[in-house]
């Protein structure tokens, strides 16, 4: 088989963060039994009341950007595992608001700071980060704005 025939595997950039690798994938959080407090990722613990009892929660596929600034160098390894030197493309992070819920740290696919704007909906989508040791293809979630 041909190099170019060989399909590389996709793998998620740690397990239970996403729900799939396809493009209806869903962002896992936990909700705390007690008093409803929504985390992310999902803790084993809630950070408000300090309960135990955390149950999973799926999180909405869209929210409105709350604050956001541009990468525009690689951050510290690790934990960051991304391209470095002259692999490295600026990239936009920020808050995105999903529901009444919770606020995500997240990528952000526009790393142009005059693009975004306040309040404007974002959308989850999943893209690649890397390449592991394997040959795989490392994929993060991230938040576009919705046209």
């Amino acid at each position: 088989m041909a190099l170019s025939q060989i399909e590389m595997a996709r793998v998620p950039i740690t397990e239970g963060i996403f729900t799939s690798l396809g493009d209806e994938a869903q962002l896992v959080g936990g909700r705390c039994a007690a008093c409803g407090m929504v985390t992310f990722p999902s803790q084993g613990s809630c950070p408000r009341c300090a309960s135990t009892d955390m149950a999973e929660h799926l999180l909405p596929r869209r929210g409105r950007l709350w604050a956001w600034t541009t990468q525009n160098y690689p951050p510290p390894s690790p934990p960051y595992a991304g391209p470095t030197g002259r692999d490295f493309a600026p990239f936009g992070i920020g808050y995105v608001e999903l529901g009444d819920d919770v606020r995500v740290e997240t990528r952000l696919t526009e790393a142009d700071p005059d693009a975004l704007s306040t309040g404007m909906e974002m959308a989850l989508t999943l893209i690649p980060l890397r390449t592991d040791e394997d040959g795989n293809e490392v994929v993060t979630f991230a938040f576009e704005p919705v046209a």
